[in-house]
């Protein structure tokens, strides 16, 4: 047997060593969309109160609801389900500054309210609510995608980690901008300079997208281990437990009487949601969610039962620390704190997360590159997550305000964005290839800008 003959035996030939990393490649860039994706989405959905105002301009706006309307309207609600199965929670959403609309919903359906307490119409916030999938769980299975996204977070978490420690010098060049040239320094300087700037945003986004995500990991492990199987028991130290279920007949319930009492006892508090539980049975109660001032928690629970009698709060505004933190991850997670200030920042540190994700990975496929390992295929695949999805995210936009509340924007996303990544490979020109898809992303911009406005 030859010496080549032998170094074929024993090992791979050069096209099987290509065409593996070439599949390695295609993974890591499989990975690096989807973090691209969840960035790029949680960006946009720092403006979710904002995103349902301008998908539906003619909803009455308010800034408080008298505790008499709210009453009504629940009683105008649950009159109207009459014939269809219980609806087991029924949530009142009250106005609050970056949403001031009041909007009642249930198991079989969810409509804004005027300041009377009459039903003005239905609620129709299809293109926020698969926004907020998106990023919640890429539109998989609940369970299966917030476990998903939140090992996406655990990620972020160490590659942010992992740059600090890669890049000895890198708080010491903080502000250090070399000109841009063809060996890619000054995008490696930029994503460097990205990463020192916004590190503690990206470590705390993604500490807490990943405690939000894998709280389900914990919780039916919990379950599984010391409940029983019983997930709610897991979570009532924290949040507070349903109580005791009795299915018989009651009345509608005094849904004014916790309003009421909030105003009398409670004044510096902010009612945001009121929640029944099990309506229109023996054992319905109501849950006051209050927002309290310079506080990250995203409320404490005021306890009530049917007849309106206080009953305590579950304590998350002064109960143990680790109840506390737990109640303070989502508002930290999504800047629901601050008013539009907070917002703004947390889109630009957002953006910046975006730059760093496109940038990481472009700098890696250029590397290879410069070492005469080309991927031109998976670099317009880059290009078309990169500048596509948020280009695809426009024209589902477009397409709500051109089909109505039930267009498949689900669908569209992902057949729209799989028909370019399929044109990526096709093509020959990579920079005609993105500037197309730049392009796109501007006039979709452009077209759905003018078509909210012939909307108002």
């Amino acid at each position: 047997m030859s010496n080549g003959e032998g170094v074929r035996a024993k090992g791979f030939d050069k096209a099987t060593v290509r065409d593996a990393l070439s599949a390695h490649a295609a993974i890591g860039l499989l990975a690096g969309a989807f973090l691209y994706l969840i960035c790029l989405t949680g960006t946009i959905v720092v403006f979710f109160a904002e995103w349902q105002r301008i998908e539906q301009p003619a909803v009455p706006e308010m800034r408080a609801i008298a505790p008499q309307s709210v009453q009504r309207a629940v009683e105008t609600v649950l009159a109207s389900e009459q014939g269809k199965p219980l609806t087991t929670h029924l949530y009142v959403h009250l106005p609050t500054q970056d949403l001031p609309r009041t909007t009642i919903t249930t198991d079989h359906q969810a409509v804004h309210v005027a300041s009377d307490g009459a039903i003005a119409m239905p609620e129709e916030n299809a293109w926020s609510e698969y926004l907020l999938s998106l990023h919640y769980t890429l539109h998989l299975p609940s369970t299966l995608g917030m476990i998903l996204v939140g090992l996406l977070g655990v990620m972020i978490v160490a590659l942010a980690i992992s740059g600090v420690i890669a890049h000895p010098r890198i708080f010491r060049d903080a502000f250090r901008l070399r000109a841009r040239d063809r060996g890619g320094v000054g995008l490696a300087d930029w994503h460097n300079r990205l990463g020192v700037w916004t590190l503690p945003f990206t470590v705390m986004i993604a500490l807490t997208g990943a405690m939000i995500g894998l709280a389900v990991v914990t919780g039916y492990g919990l379950a599984g281990s010391f409940y029983k199987g019983d997930l709610e028991a897991v979570y009532a130290p924290i949040f507070g437990g349903e109580g005791a279920a009795d299915k018989a007949s009651a009345p509608v319930p005094d849904m004014a009487a916790p309003m009421r009492y909030m105003q009398a006892h409670h004044p510096d508090v902010h009612p945001s949601y009121l929640i029944l539980h099990d309506p229109l049975t023996v054992g319905q109660h109501v849950q006051v969610v209050g927002l309290h001032p310079n506080r990250l928690i995203f409320g404490e629970y005021y306890m009530f039962d049917a007849k309106g009698g206080y009953h305590g709060t579950a304590g998350l505004s002064d109960g143990a620390l680790g109840q506390q933190a737990a109640a303070s991850a989502y508002n930290l997670h999504f800047g629901n704190y601050g008013g539009l200030p907070v917002k703004i920042a947390y889109a630009l540190f957002g953006l910046a997360l975006c730059a760093m994700t496109a940038t990481g990975t472009s700098i890696w496929l250029g590397k290879r590159r410069r070492r005469g390992l080309d991927h031109p295929r998976l670099t317009r695949a880059w290009d078309a997550i990169v500048w596509g999805s948020p280009a695809v995210l426009m024209l589902t936009f477009i397409l709500r305000q051109w089909a109505g509340n039930d267009a498949p924007l689900v669908a569209s996303f992902w057949g729209l964005l799989a028909l370019i990544l399929a044109a990526s490979l096709f093509v020959t020109d990579g920079r005609r290839f993105r500037r197309a898809l730049q392009i796109l992303l501007g006039l979709g911009a452009i077209v759905g800008v003018a078509g909210f406005l012939l909307a108002l």
